[in-house]
C-alpha cells in the first residue's frame, strides 16, 4: 500500500556544475549540512511535541559526472578516471571528514575527462540515526521509547544501500542507471563510521592513513611509549597521541597520563597524528578472523593508504626460533569469514612496494642485511585459520595442507586482513613474529611468553612503524598498485 503521509523536506535545488574541485567539495558540505541540520531540528521537535503531521525526509548530496568520450589517461595510474563514456555518480556523506580525499579525487576526475562535475541532491534519503550522530546533544532512542514509530516519521537505515555490492563487483548501479564513482555508498560509509566509534571508542576523524593491526595488548603499551618519545622530538612531525574516549597527549605535555577507561572498547585504538592524516593508527583487534574482518570492513571506508599486520604467529619450521620474523608473500586462507565475499580461489598477491618497505625496516632495526637477514626472517606463506586450538584435533589433515602449501607460519588474522585489503583496494602487508612452535614441542607457556614479549615486542613494533614512515614518503599513485584494480573500477580510490 502506498504511503499517503505528506513529505516535508528542505527546499529542492537544481544541481550545479563545477570545474574546480575545492568549490565542488564546498557545495557538498553546504548541502550535507543543510540536510542533516533539517533532520536534527525535525527530530528535536518530534521528541518535544510528539508525532508530526508529515514525514520528514532529507537526501544525501550527490556527485555526478557525464562523459561522452574515452579519457586519455596515464596508463600508470590506477584511479582518477572512469572506464568508458556514460553517467557516473556517488552519494556523499561527511564531506568535512573526507574533504582532502574528495578534493584530490574530484580534481583528478576533472583533469582526466575535461568535463565538469555536478553536485546536487541524490535519491537516497539520510537515515535520521546518521544525521544526528554529530550532534552531541541528540541520540536516537529505540522504538518503543517514543510515542510513535520512528520509521513512520523518519527514514531509517536500509540494507539495500548499506552493502558491499560495489567492491564485490556484483554490477551495482544507482536507481537512474548511473554507474558508481566511489567504492562505497554514503549510507554504507555512515554505518561504518558509527561502528568504528563503537568498536574503538575513538572518533573516525582521528584515524590516520597508515594503519597497524596487532593482536596483543603488549604492542599498545609499546606504541604509547614510542608516541610519547616522538612527541618529545620537535622534528618528528607528530602532533598528538589520541586514545580511547578522546584522551589526548600533546607535544606540550608528552608525559600526560592516558588511563584505560573502566569499560575498554572491543578494539582499543590509538592514533599518533600528523598533518593531513599522515600519522599512524594502531588497532588492537584481538584474536581471530572475525575481529580482523570487522575492523577492516569499517576502516576501509576511510580509504587509508596502507594497512599492515604486526602480530604473533606459530612458526611451522624447525629452523625457526622464537622471536624470528615472517614476511608473508602468500596466504593460505582457512579463516572462512570472507568466503561469500571473496572466494578462496582468488589469489592475494604480495605488493612489491609494501614488501620492500617491510624488509628494509627489518634490516634497519636488526642491523642485518642481505644473506645475514635470513638468520632472523623467513619469507613465505602464512596460513590463517579460524580454530585457535587446532592442535587438539587430528593432526594428519591440517599438517599435510600446511606442508603442501609450503606455509612457514600460522595465525588467525593475517590472511583476513590481506584479503580484505585486496577486496577493498587498500594496500596491505604482513610481518609476524614467531611466539611458539607447536609442531616442534615449543608451546606458548606463561614463562616463555613473558620472556619473549620483553625482548621482541618493542623491536617488532618499531619495524612496523619504520615501514609505515617509509611508505608515507611514497607517491600515492605508486603505492596504490594496479594489481588491486579489476576490469571496471570506480574512479575514486
Amino acid at each position: 500500500m502506498k504511503d499517503l503521509t505528506p513529505i516535508c523536506a528542505p527546499e529542492d535545488v537544481a544541481p550545479r556544475a563545477f570545474t574546480d574541485a575545492a568549490a565542488a567539495v564546498a557545495e557538498l558540505k553546504r548541502l550535507y549540512d543543510e540536510a542533516t541540520g533539517y533532520l536534527s531540528q525535525a527530530f528535536t521537535r518530534a521528541i518535544a511535541d510528539g508525532k508530526p503531521d508529515c514525514r520528514h525526509r532529507a537526501f544525501y548530496p550527490e556527485l555526478r559526472i557525464t562523459t561522452t568520450t574515452f579519457a586519455r589517461t596515464d596508463s600508470r595510474l590506477s584511479f582518477g578516471h572512469v572506464a568508458e563514456p556514460g553517467q557516473y555518480a556517488t552519494t556523499i556523506t561527511r564531506p568535512d571528514l573526507f574533504a582532502n580525499y574528495l578534493t584530490h579525487q574530484i580534481g583528478l576526475l576533472i583533469r582526466s575527462h575535461e568535463v565538469p562535475v555536478t553536485v546536487g541532491w541524490s535519491q537516497t534519503p539520510i537515515p535520521v540515526h546518521f544525521a544526528v550522530l554529530n550532534d552531541a546533544e541528540l541520540s536516537v532512542p529505540h522504538d518503543g521509547v517514543l510515542p510513535f514509530l520512528m520509521r513512520d516519521v523518519f527514514d531509517v537505515p536500509d540494507l539495500e544501500t548499506t552493502n558491499d555490492d560495489i567492491v564485490n563487483g556484483v554490477g551495482f548501479t544507482y536507481e537512474d542507471g548511473a554507474y558508481p564513482l566511489a567504492p562505497f555508498t554514503a549510507q554504507r560509509v555512515d554505518y561504518s563510521l558509527a561502528r568504528l566509534t563503537h568498536y574503538t571508542a575513538t572518533d573516525p576523524v582521528d584515524f590516520q592513513n597508515h594503519i597497524l593491526f596487532t593482536n596483543y595488548q603488549f604492542y599498545v603499551e609499546e606504541f604509547v611509549a614510542y608516541a610519547r618519545e616522538a612527541l618529545r622530538d620537535p622534528n618528528s612531525g607528530y602532533e598528538e597521541l589520541v586514545g580511547p574516549n578522546g584522551q589526548r597527549v600533546t607535544r606540550a605535555d608528552p608525559d600526560a597520563p592516558m588511563v584505560d577507561p573502566p569499560k575498554m572498547p572491543q578494539m582499543p585504538t590509538y592514533h599518533l597524528t600528523r598533518e593531513d592524516q599522515a600519522g599512524i593508527t594502531l588497532v588492537n583487534i584481538g584474536v581471530g578472523p572475525s575481529n580482523a574482518k570487522t575492523a577492516t570492513d569499517h576502516i576501509a571506508v576511510l580509504r587509508p593508504h596502507v594497512w599492515l599486520m604486526v602480530g604473533h604467529c606459530a612458526g611451522l619450521r624447525n629452523s625457526q626460533s622464537l622471536g624470528d620474523f615472517v614476511l608473508a608473500h602468500a596466504y593460505l586462507r582457512e579463516d572462512h569469514v570472507l568466503d561469500d565475499d571473496l572466494p578462496i580461489w582468488v589469489p592475494i598477491p604480495p605488493l612489491a612496494e609494501v614488501q620492500v618497505a617491510l624488509e628494509d625496516a627489518v634490516e634497519q632495526v636488526s642491523e642485518l642485511e642481505g644473506y645475514e637477514l635470513k638468520r632472523i626472517m623467513r619469507t613465505g606463506t602464512v596460513a590463517t585459520i579460524d580454530n585457535r586450538n587446532w592442535e587438539l584435533r587430528e593432526q594428519a589433515g591440517p599438517v599435510q595442507r600446511l606442508s603442501q602449501s609450503r606455509a612457514v607460519a600460522l595465525d588467525m588474522e593475517s590472511a583476513t586482513i590481506a584479503a580484505n585489503g585486496f577486496r577493498f583496494r587498500v594496500p596491505y602487508g604482513t610481518l609476524l613474529c614467531v611466539s611458539d612452535k607447536p609442531l616442534h614441542g615449543e608451546l606458548k607457556l606463561p614463562g616463555m611468553a613473558s620472556a619473549f614479549y620483553r625482548t621482541q615486542v618493542n623491536r617488532h613494533l618499531l619495524i612496523g612503524i619504520k615501514a609505515m614512515e617509509s611508505l608515507r614518503e611514497m607517491p600515492l599513485a605508486r603505492l596504490h598498485s594496479r594489481k588491486l584494480r579489476s576490469f571496471e573500477e570506480t574512479a575514486f580510490l
